[in-house]
């Protein structure tokens, strides 16, 4: 009798590229890569954060180095991916957002939130994929999203037309690029706690009212996504494409 054997979660021989990898969700998926077993490479702005962090993850027995880059170069971006060899998972997670009411919302904040959040996602995922399907070899692209992506919600419209954006694309992605052995999802993650995030919870209210929609009754941490990420990297995840995996406490539940 023939015994199904549960899909290897491990990395071991795959090049990974996380972008926005400086810090907070970022530095948590290049973490979960590595101790996977992946060779990580930690793509951001500020090279000193990326290099220490990197650095970070060497001496707790994995594979990284950081880059200093700024996706939103679309030249820098396309020469250094062409430059560097072929990447076996990415993930899209460098991203901004500038809070504000609809009414209130000035071109240059829905230009950079756009810039970083779609239009650099874009490209990136372009330029991986097309190095992957030049050498004829399988790959995962996570794009990361939001629950925001699924929902709206107040001073956040710019925000939540990116991340629908990005489940757009991310479907549409999937859909041309599986012939080619290349998978593409999204993840979703609720409120997490990050350096970027934290001076909006200094708001007792705003963090009362985020509370209030999280069914586990707590805002999520770096660690909650890492191992949602090996499992969209891994064989574990072989036969998903163009779907979402929702880490959002339960907030689209009822929403």
């Amino acid at each position: 009798m023939h015994i199904p054997v549960t899909p290897s979660m491990r990395l071991d021989g795959r090049r990974a590229l996380v972008t926005g990898a400086g810090r907070g969700l970022g530095l948590a998926a290049a973490s979960a890569l590595a101790a996977a077993g992946a060779e990580v490479v930690l793509a951001a702005r500020s090279p000193q954060e990326v290099n220490e962090s990197a650095a970070a993850i060497r001496e707790a027995g994995g594979t990284a180095s950081g880059v200093a880059l700024d996706v939103v170069d679309l030249d820098a971006t396309s020469a250094w991916l062409e430059q560097t060899p072929a990447f076996d998972i990415l993930v899209n997670n460098a991203g901004t957002n500038r809070p504000a009411a609809f009414l209130d919302t000035e071109v240059g904040d829905y230009d950079f939130v756009f810039d970083v959040n779609v239009r650099a996602a874009f490209f990136i995922a372009q330029g991986v994929a097309r190095k992957l399907v030049r050498e004829g070899r399988p790959g995962s692209i996570i794009n990361v999203s939001s629950q925001m992506g699924h929902v709206g919600a107040t001073r956040r419209t710019v925000y939540c037309a990116t991340k629908h954006a990005v489940e757009g694309m991310t479907k549409a992605m999937a859909a041309e690029l599986g012939a080619n052995g290349i998978r593409v999802n999204t993840l979703c993650p609720t409120f997490i706690e990050t350096p970027m995030t934290k001076p909006f919870f200094d708001d007792r209210a705003f963090r009362d009212a985020v509370l209030n929609k999280l069914k586990l009754g707590r805002v999520g941490i770096p660690e909650d996504i890492m191992g949602a990420v090996v499992f969209l990297a891994s064989d574990a995840s072989a036969l998903m494409t163009g779907s979402a995996l929702m880490l959002d406490s339960g907030w689209t539940s009822t929403s």
